[in-house]
Protein backbone atom coordinates (compact mmCIF):
# COMPACT_ATOMS: atom_id res chain seq x y z
CA UNK A 1 0.00 0.00 0.00
CA UNK A 2 1.01 3.70 -0.54
CA UNK A 3 1.08 6.47 1.90
CA UNK A 4 -2.18 7.21 3.67
CA UNK A 5 -2.70 10.76 5.18
CA UNK A 6 -5.28 10.28 7.53
CA UNK A 7 -6.56 11.90 11.03
CA UNK A 8 -7.41 8.90 11.98
CA UNK A 9 -4.53 6.77 11.24
CA UNK A 10 -0.73 6.90 11.67
CA UNK A 11 1.22 8.44 8.77
CA UNK A 12 2.30 5.80 6.63
CA UNK A 13 1.33 2.57 5.87
CA UNK A 14 3.76 -0.53 4.36
CA UNK A 15 5.26 0.98 0.88
CA UNK A 16 6.75 -1.16 -1.76
CA UNK A 17 10.30 -1.59 -1.34
CA UNK A 18 12.62 0.57 -2.71
CA UNK A 19 15.59 -0.81 -0.78
CA UNK A 20 18.92 -2.81 -2.84
CA UNK A 21 18.67 -6.32 -3.46
CA UNK A 22 20.97 -8.85 -5.99
CA UNK A 23 20.84 -8.45 -9.34
CA UNK A 24 23.27 -10.83 -11.35
CA UNK A 25 25.73 -9.10 -13.50
CA UNK A 26 24.83 -10.17 -17.25
CA UNK A 27 27.75 -9.21 -19.17
CA UNK A 28 30.35 -8.66 -16.38
CA UNK A 29 33.45 -6.12 -17.51
CA UNK A 30 37.13 -7.35 -17.54
CA UNK A 31 37.54 -6.08 -14.12
CA UNK A 32 33.91 -7.70 -13.05
CA UNK A 33 35.83 -11.15 -13.53
CA UNK A 34 38.71 -10.10 -12.59
CA UNK A 35 37.63 -9.03 -9.09
CA UNK A 36 35.18 -12.12 -8.78
CA UNK A 37 37.91 -14.78 -9.08
CA UNK A 38 39.38 -13.42 -5.53
CA UNK A 39 36.17 -12.93 -3.99
CA UNK A 40 34.26 -14.90 -2.07
CA UNK A 41 30.83 -13.99 -2.64
CA UNK A 42 29.72 -12.90 -6.08
CA UNK A 43 27.23 -10.54 -4.61
CA UNK A 44 30.28 -8.37 -3.25
CA UNK A 45 31.14 -7.27 -6.21
CA UNK A 46 30.09 -3.65 -4.76
CA UNK A 47 32.60 -3.77 -2.27
CA UNK A 48 35.52 -4.81 -4.48
CA UNK A 49 35.20 -1.54 -6.62
CA UNK A 50 34.61 0.58 -3.38
CA UNK A 51 37.76 -0.95 -2.18
CA UNK A 52 39.50 0.21 -5.33
CA UNK A 53 38.06 3.68 -5.08
CA UNK A 54 39.52 4.45 -2.01
CA UNK A 55 42.91 2.98 -3.15
CA UNK A 56 43.31 5.05 -6.04
CA UNK A 57 42.25 8.18 -3.89
CA UNK A 58 42.72 8.52 -0.06
CA UNK A 59 45.45 6.01 0.33
CA UNK A 60 47.53 8.71 -2.33
CA UNK A 61 46.36 11.68 -0.70
CA UNK A 62 47.17 10.67 2.51
CA UNK A 63 50.70 9.40 1.60
CA UNK A 64 51.22 13.32 -0.30
CA UNK A 65 50.37 14.79 3.20
CA UNK A 66 53.07 13.59 4.53
CA UNK A 67 55.41 14.53 1.87
CA UNK A 68 57.66 17.34 3.30
CA UNK A 69 57.83 19.71 -0.29
CA UNK A 70 54.12 20.08 0.08
CA UNK A 71 53.46 23.08 2.11
CA UNK A 72 51.42 26.05 2.33
CA UNK A 73 48.51 26.42 0.97
CA UNK A 74 49.08 23.29 -1.57
CA UNK A 75 48.89 21.31 1.57
CA UNK A 76 45.68 22.79 2.86
CA UNK A 77 44.13 22.13 -0.67
CA UNK A 78 44.99 18.63 -0.48
CA UNK A 79 43.93 18.14 3.22
CA UNK A 80 40.23 19.45 1.58
CA UNK A 81 40.17 17.04 -0.97
CA UNK A 82 41.13 14.29 1.35
CA UNK A 83 38.86 15.51 4.44
CA UNK A 84 35.73 15.64 1.73
CA UNK A 85 36.25 12.33 -0.07
CA UNK A 86 37.08 10.61 3.48
CA UNK A 87 34.15 11.90 5.54
CA UNK A 88 31.22 13.04 2.93
CA UNK A 89 31.99 10.40 0.48
CA UNK A 90 33.59 7.13 1.90
CA UNK A 91 33.09 6.93 5.24
CA UNK A 92 29.82 5.59 5.10
CA UNK A 93 30.28 3.45 2.80
CA UNK A 94 32.98 2.03 3.56
CA UNK A 95 32.02 1.47 7.42
CA UNK A 96 29.35 -0.62 6.46
CA UNK A 97 31.25 -2.48 3.92
CA UNK A 98 33.52 -3.32 7.17
CA UNK A 99 30.81 -4.06 9.35
CA UNK A 100 29.82 -6.51 6.10
CA UNK A 101 32.92 -8.02 5.75
CA UNK A 102 33.27 -8.99 9.75
CA UNK A 103 30.67 -10.71 9.57
CA UNK A 104 31.16 -12.81 6.21
CA UNK A 105 34.63 -12.65 4.79
CA UNK A 106 35.33 -10.70 1.62
CA UNK A 107 37.97 -12.90 0.35
CA UNK A 108 38.44 -16.39 -1.12
CA UNK A 109 40.64 -18.82 1.41
CA UNK A 110 43.11 -19.02 -1.27
CA UNK A 111 43.41 -15.44 -1.14
CA UNK A 112 42.69 -14.92 2.80
CA UNK A 113 45.91 -12.75 3.27
CA UNK A 114 44.00 -9.91 1.31
CA UNK A 115 41.03 -10.28 3.88
CA UNK A 116 43.49 -7.99 6.25
CA UNK A 117 43.65 -4.93 3.53
CA UNK A 118 40.75 -3.24 5.02
CA UNK A 119 41.27 -3.53 8.53
CA UNK A 120 44.78 -3.25 8.44
CA UNK A 121 45.67 -0.20 5.63
CA UNK A 122 42.09 0.85 4.94
CA UNK A 123 40.13 1.06 7.87
CA UNK A 124 43.00 3.56 10.09
CA UNK A 125 41.94 6.45 7.50
CA UNK A 126 38.20 6.34 8.98
CA UNK A 127 39.21 6.01 12.63
CA UNK A 128 39.17 1.97 12.67
CA UNK A 129 41.95 1.28 14.80
CA UNK A 130 43.20 -2.32 13.38
CA UNK A 131 41.27 -5.26 14.82
CA UNK A 132 38.99 -3.38 17.06
CA UNK A 133 35.36 -2.65 15.79
CA UNK A 134 35.85 -7.15 14.61
CA UNK A 135 36.94 -7.94 18.07
CA UNK A 136 33.94 -5.39 19.77
CA UNK A 137 31.41 -6.55 17.35
CA UNK A 138 31.54 -9.88 16.90
CA UNK A 139 33.49 -10.60 19.93
CA UNK A 140 30.98 -8.67 22.27
CA UNK A 141 28.39 -7.01 20.76
CA UNK A 142 26.50 -9.61 18.97
CA UNK A 143 26.74 -12.47 21.79
CA UNK A 144 25.22 -9.76 24.17
CA UNK A 145 22.85 -8.42 22.05
CA UNK A 146 22.50 -4.63 23.90
CA UNK A 147 22.20 -6.27 27.02
CA UNK A 148 23.60 -5.36 30.53
CA UNK A 149 26.95 -7.51 29.80
CA UNK A 150 27.55 -5.35 26.62
CA UNK A 151 29.77 -2.83 27.33
CA UNK A 152 28.15 -0.72 24.68
CA UNK A 153 24.41 -1.68 25.66
CA UNK A 154 22.09 1.41 25.54
CA UNK A 155 20.09 -0.33 28.00
CA UNK A 156 20.78 2.40 31.14
CA UNK A 157 20.40 5.73 29.69
CA UNK A 158 17.67 7.93 28.12
CA UNK A 159 17.67 7.34 25.40
CA UNK A 160 16.11 10.92 24.04
CA UNK A 161 18.40 12.47 26.26
CA UNK A 162 21.42 14.44 25.01
CA UNK A 163 22.67 14.87 28.39
CA UNK A 164 22.35 11.17 28.31
CA UNK A 165 24.19 10.41 25.26
CA UNK A 166 26.92 12.56 26.19
CA UNK A 167 27.81 10.62 29.25
CA UNK A 168 27.59 7.28 27.32
CA UNK A 169 29.59 8.33 24.57
CA UNK A 170 32.39 10.16 27.15
CA UNK A 171 32.40 6.58 28.97
CA UNK A 172 32.94 4.75 26.01
CA UNK A 173 35.90 7.11 24.92
CA UNK A 174 37.19 6.71 28.65
CA UNK A 175 36.55 2.97 29.40
CA UNK A 176 34.95 1.00 26.25
CA UNK A 177 38.88 -0.22 25.50
CA UNK A 178 39.82 -1.77 29.01
CA UNK A 179 36.02 -2.67 29.35
CA UNK A 180 36.13 -4.69 25.83
CA UNK A 181 39.56 -5.96 26.79
CA UNK A 182 38.28 -7.07 30.43
CA UNK A 183 35.17 -8.50 28.96
CA UNK A 184 37.04 -10.57 25.99
CA UNK A 185 39.57 -11.93 28.84
CA UNK A 186 36.31 -12.74 31.25
CA UNK A 187 34.64 -14.76 28.34
CA UNK A 188 37.97 -16.82 28.04
CA UNK A 189 38.09 -15.02 24.08
CA UNK A 190 41.59 -14.60 24.05
CA UNK A 191 42.52 -15.01 20.73
CA UNK A 192 40.10 -11.79 20.19
CA UNK A 193 42.09 -10.14 23.38
CA UNK A 194 45.04 -10.17 21.49
CA UNK A 195 43.69 -9.06 18.53
CA UNK A 196 42.67 -6.24 20.09
CA UNK A 197 45.26 -5.48 22.01
CA UNK A 198 47.47 -6.10 19.08
CA UNK A 199 45.89 -3.78 16.80
CA UNK A 200 45.78 -1.40 19.01
CA UNK A 201 49.16 -1.29 20.19
CA UNK A 202 50.19 -0.84 16.35
CA UNK A 203 48.04 2.05 15.90
CA UNK A 204 49.67 3.77 19.40
CA UNK A 205 53.12 3.20 18.37
CA UNK A 206 52.61 4.04 14.66
CA UNK A 207 50.82 7.19 15.40
CA UNK A 208 53.65 8.09 17.91
CA UNK A 209 56.26 7.75 15.94
CA UNK A 210 54.62 9.80 12.67
CA UNK A 211 54.11 12.48 15.26
CA UNK A 212 57.66 13.32 14.90
CA UNK A 213 58.07 12.89 10.89
CA UNK A 214 54.66 15.60 10.31
CA UNK A 215 52.66 16.14 13.35
CA UNK A 216 49.87 17.97 11.12
CA UNK A 217 49.32 14.94 9.03
CA UNK A 218 49.54 12.66 11.74
CA UNK A 219 46.44 14.59 13.50
CA UNK A 220 44.60 14.73 9.75
CA UNK A 221 45.12 11.02 8.83
CA UNK A 222 45.68 9.42 11.69
CA UNK A 223 43.95 10.82 15.15
CA UNK A 224 41.04 13.35 13.73
CA UNK A 225 39.27 10.27 12.06
CA UNK A 226 39.42 8.32 15.29
CA UNK A 227 37.92 10.80 17.02
CA UNK A 228 35.34 11.53 14.74
CA UNK A 229 34.79 7.79 13.33
CA UNK A 230 33.89 6.40 17.45
CA UNK A 231 31.15 9.57 17.77
CA UNK A 232 29.72 8.25 14.50
CA UNK A 233 30.02 4.44 15.36
CA UNK A 234 28.31 5.37 19.08
CA UNK A 235 25.76 7.65 17.48
CA UNK A 236 24.72 4.97 14.90
CA UNK A 237 24.40 2.38 17.97
CA UNK A 238 22.47 4.81 20.03
CA UNK A 239 20.07 5.28 17.40
CA UNK A 240 19.76 1.69 16.44
CA UNK A 241 18.84 0.28 20.46
CA UNK A 242 17.11 3.74 21.11
CA UNK A 243 13.72 2.25 21.14
CA UNK A 244 13.76 -1.63 23.70
CA UNK A 245 10.68 -2.75 25.12
CA UNK A 246 11.90 -2.99 28.54
CA UNK A 247 9.49 -6.12 29.61
CA UNK A 248 12.01 -7.84 26.72
CA UNK A 249 14.85 -6.22 26.00
CA UNK A 250 16.45 -9.62 24.69
CA UNK A 251 14.10 -9.59 21.89
CA UNK A 252 15.99 -8.36 19.13
CA UNK A 253 12.46 -6.98 17.54
CA UNK A 254 11.97 -4.85 20.51
CA UNK A 255 15.37 -3.59 21.49
CA UNK A 256 16.57 -2.52 17.76
CA UNK A 257 14.44 -0.65 14.21
CA UNK A 258 14.29 -0.95 10.82
CA UNK A 259 14.20 1.35 8.68
CA UNK A 260 13.30 0.79 5.15
CA UNK A 261 12.95 2.88 1.61
CA UNK A 262 16.21 5.41 2.37
CA UNK A 263 18.70 6.37 0.18
CA UNK A 264 21.00 5.42 3.38
CA UNK A 265 20.32 1.59 2.24
CA UNK A 266 21.61 2.26 -0.86
CA UNK A 267 24.84 4.08 -0.30
CA UNK A 268 25.53 1.88 3.26
CA UNK A 269 24.44 -1.78 2.17
CA UNK A 270 21.23 -1.79 3.68
CA UNK A 271 22.22 -1.44 7.18
CA UNK A 272 18.77 0.18 7.82
CA UNK A 273 17.32 -3.32 9.01
CA UNK A 274 19.00 -3.62 12.20
CA UNK A 275 16.77 -5.78 13.54
CA UNK A 276 17.01 -8.76 10.77
CA UNK A 277 20.72 -8.24 10.94
CA UNK A 278 20.70 -9.09 15.18
CA UNK A 279 18.01 -12.27 14.72
CA UNK A 280 20.78 -13.16 11.50
CA UNK A 281 23.76 -11.60 11.96
CA UNK A 282 25.22 -13.50 8.88
CA UNK A 283 22.76 -13.03 6.75
CA UNK A 284 24.20 -10.85 3.98
CA UNK A 285 22.88 -7.42 3.03
CA UNK A 286 21.25 -8.23 -0.10
CA UNK A 287 18.90 -10.33 1.72
CA UNK A 288 17.69 -8.33 4.19
CA UNK A 289 14.94 -6.59 2.06
CA UNK A 290 12.98 -10.25 1.28
CA UNK A 291 13.46 -11.46 4.70
CA UNK A 292 11.64 -8.28 6.07
CA UNK A 293 8.82 -9.07 3.87
CA UNK A 294 8.32 -12.81 4.88
CA UNK A 295 8.06 -12.13 7.88
CA UNK A 296 6.35 -9.19 8.31
CA UNK A 297 3.51 -10.94 10.44
CA UNK A 298 6.72 -11.39 13.38
CA UNK A 299 7.44 -8.09 13.03
CA UNK A 300 3.84 -6.85 13.22
CA UNK A 301 3.52 -9.38 16.41
CA UNK A 302 6.45 -8.22 18.14
CA UNK A 303 5.42 -4.53 17.53
CA UNK A 304 8.67 -3.81 16.04
CA UNK A 305 9.35 -0.19 15.72
CA UNK A 306 9.82 0.31 11.34
CA UNK A 307 10.35 3.64 9.70
CA UNK A 308 10.16 4.71 6.61
CA UNK A 309 11.79 7.17 4.37
CA UNK A 310 14.06 8.08 7.52
CA UNK A 311 17.63 6.66 8.85
CA UNK A 312 19.56 6.52 12.20
CA UNK A 313 20.93 10.15 11.85
CA UNK A 314 17.12 11.32 11.38
CA UNK A 315 16.03 9.02 14.53
CA UNK A 316 19.32 10.49 16.58
CA UNK A 317 18.13 14.19 15.89
CA UNK A 318 14.97 13.92 16.43
CA UNK A 319 15.28 12.06 19.65
CA UNK A 320 17.85 14.61 21.00
CA UNK A 321 15.38 17.23 19.63
CA UNK A 322 12.45 15.21 21.67
CA UNK A 323 10.33 15.84 17.73
CA UNK A 324 8.42 12.54 18.13
CA UNK A 325 5.86 13.81 15.73
CA UNK A 326 8.36 13.46 13.20
CA UNK A 327 9.20 9.88 14.31
CA UNK A 328 5.05 9.44 14.28
CA UNK A 329 4.83 10.46 10.36
CA UNK A 330 7.66 7.79 9.24
CA UNK A 331 6.65 4.99 11.41
CA UNK A 332 5.08 2.30 9.70
CA UNK A 333 2.02 0.67 10.52
CA UNK A 334 2.46 -2.84 10.10
CA UNK A 335 -0.99 -4.12 11.05
CA UNK A 336 -3.08 -1.51 11.66
CA UNK A 337 -3.31 -1.72 15.46
CA UNK A 338 -2.06 2.36 16.51
CA UNK A 339 -5.45 4.26 16.39
CA UNK A 340 -3.14 7.76 15.23
CA UNK A 341 -0.11 9.63 15.67
CA UNK A 342 -0.48 9.90 19.55
CA UNK A 343 -0.74 6.27 20.04
CA UNK A 344 2.96 5.78 17.91
CA UNK A 345 4.02 8.35 19.95
CA UNK A 346 3.57 7.04 23.56
CA UNK A 347 4.66 4.06 22.17
CA UNK A 348 7.71 5.54 21.27
CA UNK A 349 8.17 7.36 24.54
CA UNK A 350 7.85 4.30 26.31
CA UNK A 351 10.51 2.61 24.72
CA UNK A 352 12.90 5.36 24.89
CA UNK A 353 12.54 5.33 29.01
CA UNK A 354 15.93 4.29 31.13
CA UNK A 355 15.52 0.69 32.20
CA UNK A 356 16.89 0.69 35.36
CA UNK A 357 18.77 -2.89 37.10
CA UNK A 358 18.68 -5.31 37.80
CA UNK A 359 16.74 -6.52 34.58
CA UNK A 360 14.94 -9.84 34.57
CA UNK A 361 14.69 -11.13 30.91
CA UNK A 362 11.93 -12.75 29.62
CA UNK A 363 11.73 -15.29 26.86
CA UNK A 364 12.33 -13.49 23.68
CA UNK A 365 8.95 -13.85 21.39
Amino acid sequence: MGNVKSPDLPMKHLAACTDPEYTAVENPSRLDSFFLKYIQDKRDLPFAYLTLKISVTLLPLAVLLFVPALTGWLWWAVLAVYMGLSNARFRGPYGLMQHCTSHRVFFRKKYGYLNHYLPWVIGPLFGQTPETYFTHHLGMHHPENNLPDDESSTMFFQRDSLRSFLHYLGDFFVRGLPNLARYLHSRNKLTLRHRLMRGELVYLVVTFGLCFVNLPATLAVFVFPVIMGRVVMMLGNWSQHAFIAAETPDNCYTNSVTCINTNYNHKCWNDGYHISHHLKPAMHWTEHPGHFRQNLAQYAQNEAIVFDGIHFLHIFAYLMTKRYDLLAKNFVSLDGRYADDAAVIALLKSRTRRIRRPVQLAQAA
